[in-house]
C-alpha cells in the first residue's frame, strides 16, 4: 500500500498542471460544502447563544388566556385564579430540574411617571417576590433591596434599573429621590442591573425584534403586595424558574407548567378554564430558528454537491488516459507476475490520493472562503471538526468510485496485447 501511495504521488508531481486540474472539480465542492456548513454551523451557534445566552438561564412561565398571553387589564381579572404561595413554590422547587423559583407580576404604564417633570415614556413595572433578583440574575448597583418591612407595611419604596437611573438622573444619585407614579410618589430605594453581560448580536431589524423588543425600555420595580395598588387590581402571578442547566430548561418549564395547571380553576359545567400557564422554551424556539437557517442551506449543499459528480468524473476521465498512456509499463509488470488486484490496487490507489488531496486542498479553500464571506457579509461562522474530516473522506470515497473503471480496465488487460501496444 505504502508502495502504490508513493508511485500515486510521483504520478501526480509527474503530471502537476493535469492534476491540479483534474482537481479543480473536487476542490470547488469540497470548499463550496466547507463554506455553507461552517456559515450554517456559525448561524445556529448565534441563533442559540442569543437566545440562551451565556448558560445561566432562566424558564418564563406565563399565564395564557386561550392562545394569547394574558395581558394586564384587557379584561376582568380571572376568579378564582391561585395565588402563588409558599406552599406551590416549595411543590416547584422540588422538581429535581429546578433549583430557583420566583413568582411575579407585571404590567405597563405609558405616562403618569416621572421626575420633577421629567417624564418616562413607557415603563414596565415589574411586582416582585423575595427571591426575583437573584432568579433573574440582577446585581444591586446602589442603594438596597426590598425587606420584609417593605412587604409587610406596604411601603411605596421603587427600585429602578440602571438604564432608567442614567435617563432621568444623569450622574447624580437617584437612591432617596422621590418619583411619581400615577399620582403617588415612591422613593426611589435601589438601583440594579443585570449581571449577565452577554448581549446578543444584532445585524438587522429582524434580529433587534427577536432578542430585544421585549427588554426595551425602564423598568421599575415594587413589592408584589403593593403592585395592586398602581393598577386599581389584583393580579395572577407569572412564574420564572432557574434550571439546574441549559440542557433542563424544557424539561422544567414542562414541569413547573403541569404542576401551575393543576391549580388552576375549571368552569361551572366542568370543563377547562381557557387561563394556563404556558412555558416559554427557548430551545424549541432555537431549533425552530435554525431549521429555518438550514431548510435553505440544504439546498445549496446539493448544489454544491454536483461539482463533486462533475470533479468525480474528470478523475475518471484522467484515470482512463492514465490507463492509456502506462498500458506498455501495465503488460510489462503482468509478464512479471503481477497479479489483477495489484495493478487493480496500483490505480485505485492512485485515484484515491488525487482526490483526497483535492479533498485536502478544498478544505483549505473552504475555510479561508467561510471566513471571506464572514468578513463581507457579516455572517457568523463556525468551522466543524467532523465535516472537516467527512469532506476528507468524501473525497476518497469518491476516487474509489469513479477510478474503479479505469482500475478495472487496466487490471484487464491482456499482458500480451499491453506489451505490444504502441
Amino acid at each position: 500500500m505504502l508502495e502504490n501511495i508513493r508511485l500515486s504521488f510521483q504520478g501526480i508531481w509527474a503530471h502537476k498542471m493535469r492534476s491540479f486540474l483534474t482537481m479543480l472539480g473536487i476542490i470547488i465542492g469540497i470548499a463550496a460544502i466547507i463554506a455553507i456548513v461552517s456559515t450554517i454551523k456559525g448561524t445556529n451557534d448565534q441563533i442559540k447563544e442569543n437566545l440562551i445566552g451565556s448558560g445561566d438561564n432562566i424558564v418564563e412561565v406565563k399565564l395564557f388566556e386561550g392562545e394569547w398571553n394574558y395581558v394586564s387589564g384587557d379584561s376582568m381579572t380571572p376568579e378564582n385564579m391561585p395565588m402563588i404561595n409558599k406552599t406551590i413554590k416549595e411543590e416547584l422547587l422540588s422538581v429535581d430540574e429546578i433549583t430557583a423559583v420566583s413568582a411575579y407580576r407585571m404590567g405597563s404604564m405609558y405616562d403618569g411617571i416621572g421626575y420633577q417633570g421629567n417624564m418616562i415614556n413607557g415603563a414596565t413595572i415589574i411586582g416582585v417576590d423575595e427571591e426575583y433578583f437573584s432568579v433573574m440574575g440582577y446585581r444591586l448597583v446602589s442603594g438596597r433591596l426590598f425587606d420584609s418591612h417593605d412587604r409587610t407595611q406596604f411601603t411605596k419604596a421603587v427600585i429602578i434599573d440602571s438604564n432608567t437611573a442614567s435617563s432621568m438622573f444623569g450622574s447624580d444619585s437617584p437612591i432617596g429621590k422621590n418619583i411619581e407614579i400615577r399620582g403617588d410618589v415612591y422613593v426611589i430605594a435601589g438601583v440594579v442591573e443585570e449581571t449577565n453581560e452577554y448581549k446578543p448580536k444584532v445585524e438587522n431589524i429582524n434580529d433587534w425584534y427577536t432578542y430585544y423588543y421585549d427588554d426595551a425600555g425602564s423598568k421599575l420595580f415594587v413589592t408584589d403586595v403593593v403592585w395592586p395598588n398602581l393598577f386599581g387590581f389584583d393580579e395572577p402571578y407569572n412564574v420564572v424558574v432557574k434550571p439546574v442547566n441549559t440542557e433542563a430548561m424544557t424539561n422544567a418549564g414542562k414541569k413547573a407548567t403541569e404542576i401551575l395547571n393543576a391549580y388552576m380553576p375549571v368552569n361551572e359545567d366542568g370543563s377547562e378554564s381557557i387561563y394556563k400557564y404556558k412555558s416559554e422554551d427557548l430551545l424549541e424556539k432555537a431549533k425552530e430558528l435554525q431549521d429555518l437557517s438550514e431548510s435553505t442551506s440544504k439546498q445549496l449543499i446539493w448544489i454544491a454537491s454536483i461539482s463533486l459528480l462533475v470533479g468525480g468524473i474528470g478523475v475518471m476521465n484522467i484515470m482512463l488516459v492514465s490507463v492509456t498512456e502506462r498500458t506498455r509499463e501495465i503488460g510489462l509488470k503482468k509478464a512479471l507476475g503481477a497479479r489483477k488486484k495489484v495493478i487493480l490496487a496500483q490505480f485505485l490507489t492512485e485515484a484515491a490520493v488525487l482526490t483526497s488531496l483535492g479533498g485536502i486542498l478544498g478544505v483549505g479553500v473552504g475555510v479561508g472562503l467561510a471566513f471571506l464571506i464572514s468578513d463581507i457579509a457579516a455572517v457568523p461562522v463556525a468551522i466543524s471538526g467532523s465535516a472537516i474530516a467527512i469532506s476528507v473522506a468524501f473525497s476518497m470515497v469518491i476516487g474509489v468510485i469513479f477510478g474503479l473503471i479505469p482500475s478495472v480496465k487496466a487490471a484487464n488487460l491482456n499482458p500480451i496485447d499491453a506489451l505490444r501496444y504502441e
